[in-house]
């Protein structure tokens, strides 16, 4: 959907431009080109161009150009052939060329910002085929400007912070993941296949989510669903049944036009046994004492501190063996992450997705997580669907 312009966004990024002393910021990351454009690539060949002051460049493939002219924020938007008669070269070779030819154009290409260093990064909508960089991508802006500089951490500090519309906008995503997890809830039978599970959520949020409230134009799900002795970090959702009494847990990414969720919510058909619920009042206490400490100021590793001492108390020294705290936005994995021996303090503005979980020898065991918005005083859950599903 077209969203006015995040004027707060833009300005943040100008004053980390000025900061650091740069003439631009060439982005190719579908997720990083979303954030600065309100752009979301349908096949992650497109290049956003955002200087310091004036209107972003955003180049895109030929059949995305009208699309493009739509959403984008900056009314800079130029196209580039996705096919070339007499030019065989992937279409990506002529994103950069034109690219590098709109730096020199606009005398951007002095100091200038790339992204050599991305550890991870959403998928462009086609979802399947993510594109990459290669070598001559860092080549052509090396031989072009007079300097270049990665700004992948710049980026990626700029965005702990979210703006009201990026709240906003995680907060449908929550809501459409909400939906999903309700609709399985009331349709779980004991006997399905987890694939059965997890094609039901994906499928149904895909339905509600596209043209949610007039405000989404592209809504999927990406799950990983076990149930019973299949729950454990990290396998394959498979052919294994749902098994009554006993939690079916389903790790639930939502992406809502390029903003995600990082979710784990689980699904009971039948009472828990007893052995069950122990572990997850247990996991609820724990769960409660590291949501607790996140507030404005306080120290970021704070959270994976106390989790991890709860449930070594319970029981479970040395585990999870996963991080229990990052931030969530137009990744469902990026800065800030909490690690009790690393720096840093939560601030507001952030959102966390936190995520303590226990697993037993030979299968079995819980997980909870949640996306939290970081307030002054403390913090709030975005997803309605509950931690406690005993209901």
């Amino acid at each position: 959907m077209t969203y006015p312009l995040d004027q707060e966004k833009w300005q943040r990024v100008r004053q980390m431009m000025e900061r650091n002393n740069l003439d631009a910021v060439v982005a190719r990351a579908p997720d990083n080109v979303l954030y600065l454009t309100d752009y979301w690539t349908m096949k992650g060949y497109d290049l956003a161009i955002f200087p310091p002051e004036g209107d972003p460049t955003l180049l895109v493939i030929e059949p995305q150009f009208r699309e493009a002219q739509r959403t984008a924020w900056n009314k800079d938007v130029r196209f580039f052939p996705f096919y070339h008669p007499k030019d065989p070269r992937p279409p990506m070779i002529r994103a950069v060329e034109m690219a590098v030819d709109v730096l020199r154009e606009r005398k951007l290409n002095g100091r200038v910002g790339i992204e050599l260093s991305q550890t991870s990064q959403i998928c462009d909508r086609m979802v399947g085929e993510p594109t990459v960089y290669w070598q001559g991508y860092f080549d052509a802006f090396r031989s072009s400007c007079r300097e270049v500089v990665d700004a992948a951490p710049l980026l990626a500090e700029v965005r702990m912070i979210k703006t009201p519309q990026e709240v906003e906008r995680i907060r449908l995503a929550n809501e459409i993941a909400a939906l999903g997890m309700e609709y399985a809830r009331k349709n779980i039978k004991p006997g399905m296949k987890e694939s059965e599970v997890a094609a039901m959520i994906e499928g149904h949020i895909h339905a509600v989510g596209v043209g949610y409230k007039g405000k989404i134009e592209m809504a999927r799900a990406f799950t990983l669903v076990w149930s019973g002795k299949g729950i454990a970090t990290f396998t394959a959702t498979s052919h294994r049944p749902v098994i009554e009494n006993e939690p079916t847990l389903v790790e639930i990414w939502v992406c809502a036009d390029g903003y995600w969720t990082d979710l784990t919510k689980n699904i009971c058909p039948g009472l828990l046994t007893p052995e069950y619920n122990r572990l997850l009042d247990q996991l609820l206490k724990i769960f409660g004492e590291g949501i607790a400490c996140v507030r404005d100021g306080a120290p970021l590793g704070d959270i994976d501190r106390i989790l991890r001492k709860g449930i070594e108390a319970a029981g479970y020294p040395g585990q999870p063996s996963h991080p229990v705290a990052h931030g969530v936005g137009a990744r469902a994995h990026e800065a800030p992450y909490s690690h009790q021996a690393a720096a840093g303090v939560m601030r507001a503005g952030m959102v966390l997705a936190i995520e303590p979980g226990v697993y037993w020898e030979g299968g079995g065991g819980l997980r909870l997580e949640d996306n939290f918005l970081v307030t002054a005083t403390g913090c709030e859950k975005l997803c309605s669907y509950p931690d406690d599903f005993r209901f």
